[in-house]
């Protein structure tokens, strides 16, 4: 094994230095802060450690011994050798020499039981039982660190193989030495030994800059993906900004849209009482119609796909007393939850597990039900606007009739309390992927982002019209580090979550755009859905030809019911 180049921090020989210093002839440190010697010293033996990666030993010793740099503190280079090699006895020695050298004393501790470990775990590979029983009872169990772990070790004694023993303690072998030597490097500091891999880590955060300063960077990116030499830079023509399909299945206003949380489906509900299930193509940037689910009276103005993909929640507007679930892989109706005539069943959201959902609507019902459509407990007087479930599947957030989201805890003794409060009714809400960051549509202001954890108003963003219509935003993009939302002036705006202003306005619907919907799957596919009774898929414009808008005559009838 190549020691000197397993993870790059070994250290060639350099004369008359020490610690990564240059020393004088009478070996006196000389003061690395002084001028710029410092900064250009930890640049050298970055390189240097890069060079070692790369398995370039001879010019990572030439650029020492010309520099006069040391890469690594020489009791660390000594360590690191033998830690590689296996020479768990010089290597404890090496520790104890280091052991002053250390930021934090106390981590010396789990330096020794990290070294005996793998000691302990080689012997048993190699089938000496009698050696390896022997680390554990005189040099493991009288450090008395981690005595469940020590258990835990012990087990693997009762192992007939050396694959066994690999598999039943999920480590590597030999190979996890590299694992092991940098797991040690993080409890010493900088100036006496790397960090593995510094310079890659140095490029990855200042490519993770570049990319957070870029409007329109909506990919995955690794480091062997991008050029060093320039700048990073995404143009719009990247971005989904381009009607690349329109649907115009339905017969009157679409006033919903959402993908499933696997991003292979689209449902849309509208005021024609159909559900329409899309299946996302898996290559092409398109949309094809699976199934229209039919019977809905009221018109579905909400739907709510569960964790898992199978099910999907049709709610009504204001007055609709009933609830259905559908089976989207069967095409069936699931069941239909209608507790009372009076009851007012406008939103849903489902429990993380896919087996129960919340309930509720804006005179005052708000149920926890299961999927075969059993009450199990309900709140009583809670006008609900719209509903979340947090991750932790115990906190139901719910918009009110006071402009407020409340935290609501279902069980023996049902609990609530205030998280945030608006001035104005808030529409509709949704929570992104770290169940932390919550996107409010907030009647005459427009779209809002609140800390959940903090509670505070961390952004309002400019553009939108929003006036006392039910409009739905969302997260999305690479990340989610986009925002969209439809308007009452018939287009979509997208923001990057840290602007206010917004970075791109999508025009084509002719009439108020309800709701958008962003693939959590694939970045480059936003919906959305409008009065206008059509359905515009949007894309990057680059590789695309842009369809024109379809203009569809405004439906005789008004948005009864949809607005508040």
């Amino acid at each position: 094994m190549q020691t000197n180049v397993s993870n790059g921090t070994a250290s060639p020989k350099a004369n008359g230095v020490t610690n990564g210093v240059h020393a004088d002839h009478d070996h006196h440190p000389v003061n690395s802060n002084v001028g710029d010697k410092k900064p250009s010293e930890d640049i050298v033996r970055i390189i240097g450690q890069h060079l070692l990666t790369m398995g370039l030993t001879k010019s990572a010793e030439a650029l020492m011994d010309e520099s006069g740099c040391r890469m690594d503190h020489p009791t660390a280079a000594k360590f690191r050798t033998h830690v590689m090699h296996g020479e768990w006895s010089r290597a404890h020695k090496d520790l104890q020499e280091l052991r002053n050298l250390l930021e934090n004393p106390e981590n010396l501790l789990e330096m020794q039981f990290l070294l005996l470990e793998q000691k302990y775990l080689e012997l048993l590979e190699e089938g000496k039982v009698i050696d390896a029983l022997s680390v554990l009872q005189y040099e493991l169990t009288p450090l008395n660190h981690k005595t469940s772990r020590v258990h835990q070790l012990s087990a693997f004694i009762m192992c007939s193989t050396p694959e066994e023993v690999r598999e039943q303690a999920s480590w590597k072998g030999k190979e996890s030495r590299i694992n092991l030597m940098e797991q040690l490097q993080g409890f010493l500091p900088p100036s006496v030994m790397l960090p593995p891999r510094r310079l890659d880590a140095l490029l990855q955060q200042a490519i993770g800059w570049q990319t957070d300063l870029c409007p329109y960077h909506n990919k995955k990116w690794n480091l062997e993906d991008v050029s060093l030499v320039v700048d990073h830079k995404c143009t719009k023509d990247m971005f989904p900004s381009c009607t690349v399909q329109v649907l115009n299945d339905h017969s009157d206003e679409v006033w919903f849209c959402r993908f499933s949380p696997d991003g292979t489906k689209l449902a849309t509900g509208s005021k024609d009482n159909n559900l329409i299930i899309w299946d996302v193509h898996p290559t092409e940037l398109k949309l094809n119609h699976r199934r229209t689910l039919e019977g809905f009276q009221y018109g579905i103005s909400y739907l709510s796909w569960s964790p898992d993909s199978n099910f999907l929640i049709c709610c009504g507007p204001e007055d609709t007393p009933e609830l259905w679930v559908w089976n989207t892989n069967t095409g069936d109706l699931h069941i239909k939850i209608a507790p009372g005539p009076e009851d007012s069943l406008t939103s849903a959201a489902w429990h993380p597990d896919s087996k129960r959902f919340v309930t509720g609507g804006n005179r005052g019902q708000f149920y926890l039900c299961d999927l075969e459509g059993n009450v199990l407990d309900s709140w009583e007087g809670v006008r609900v606007q719209c509903l979340g479930y947090r991750g932790d599947g115990k906190t139901v957030l719910a918009a009110d009739t006071h402009h407020r989201i409340r935290g609501y805890l279902f069980g023996t003794q049902n609990t609530d309390h205030n998280i945030l409060k608006e001035e104005y009714a808030i529409m509709s809400f949704t929570v992104d992927s770290t169940d932390r960051l919550a996107l409010l549509n907030v009647a005459t202001q427009g779209v809002h982002l609140w800390d959940l954890e903090d509670r505070c108003l961390v952004r309002k963003f400019q553009g939108v019209t929003q006036g006392f219509y039910t409009i739905h935003s969302c997260f999305g993009g690479y990340n989610q580090d986009f925002i969209a939302s439809g308007s009452e002036d018939n287009k979509v705006y997208i923001w990057h979550i840290k602007k206010e202003r917004p970075i791109a306005v999508l025009q084509g619907h002719s009439r108020t755009v309800n709701c958008v919907t962003w693939n959590p799957v694939r970045p480059d596919m936003l919906v959305s859905v409008s009065d206008d009774g059509t359905i515009r898929l949007w894309g990057p414009s680059s590789g695309q030809q842009e369809q024109p808008a379809v203009v569809v005559p405004p439906p005789p009838s008004s948005r009864n019911g949809k607005s508040n």
